[in-house]
């Protein structure tokens, strides 16, 4: 029987699926670092929604690693007192067909 992480590490030797996973994994750290932030905190999410003037449910789903826009971003950030750094990073090579 094939566990996850073999799974994972065969599916991952796609370039293309290896792009995704790394792009949700991205979004998802991001979101991670915001419910961080606001923990630390000790704000709620109706605070912090508040503070951002966004509601409650775009902050919950946010923080779940749902998709959300730079403005969204932005706002949290400056109400979290964060800023946005942006570092070189590796590029992956897809082959175009």
């Amino acid at each position: 029987m094939m566990t996850f992480n073999s799974h994972l590490k065969e599916k991952l030797k796609n370039k293309r699926f290896k792009k995704m996973y790394e792009e949700e994994k991205e979004l998802l750290d991001i979101s991670l670092k915001i419910l961080e932030a606001r923990r630390e905190k000790n704000l709620s999410q109706a605070e912090l929604a508040n503070r951002a003037h966004i509601t409650q449910q775009q902050l919950s789903r946010i923080e779940n690693g749902m998709n959300f826009n730079i403005k969204t971003l932005l706002k949290l950030c400056d109400a979290l007192d964060l800023s946005i750094d942006f570092k070189q990073r590796p590029k992956l090579q897809l082959s175009h067909r």
